[in-house]
């Protein structure tokens, strides 16, 4: 009998999540910066702005938006790199050193087979 109650966990690799996270944050950046624009041209609407009123607040607004997009994706990219750390998963040097050191090894054990 499993004493196991938990549910079977889909098994995809880091890379995989961090890519659907990633992109679902997009989404919802982009989804936030459409809400944003409608409000302004609201708000633009009832405040009786002129047309060259509307662009400069557009246009600020555009800026502001901008900064804390790059802020998000600043910040994403950051805990991406402290969780990988933390994960303490090799980087691409350490894994091409082990490839060439397993390459190194396979070359002397195959010369040790053809000096029997």
């Amino acid at each position: 009998m499993d004493n196991n109650t938990e549910a079977p966990r889909e098994k995809t690799s880091v890379a995989e999540a961090f890519e659907r996270i990633w992109s679902q944050a997009l989404l919802a950046v982009n989804t936030a910066e459409e809400e944003a624009s409608r409000a302004a041209q609201r708000v633009a609407s009832v405040a009786g702005w002129s047309q060259d009123e509307v662009k400069r607040q557009a246009r600020e607004f555009a800026e502001r938006l901008t900064g804390h997009r790059k802020d998000l994706e600043h910040n994403v990219e950051e805990r991406v790199r402290t969780a990988l750390t933390l994960l303490k998963l090799p980087r691409r040097e350490e894994l091409q050193a082990f490839g060439s050191r397993l390459e190194r090894l396979s070359e002397r054990i195959q010369a040790l087979e053809h000096r029997k």
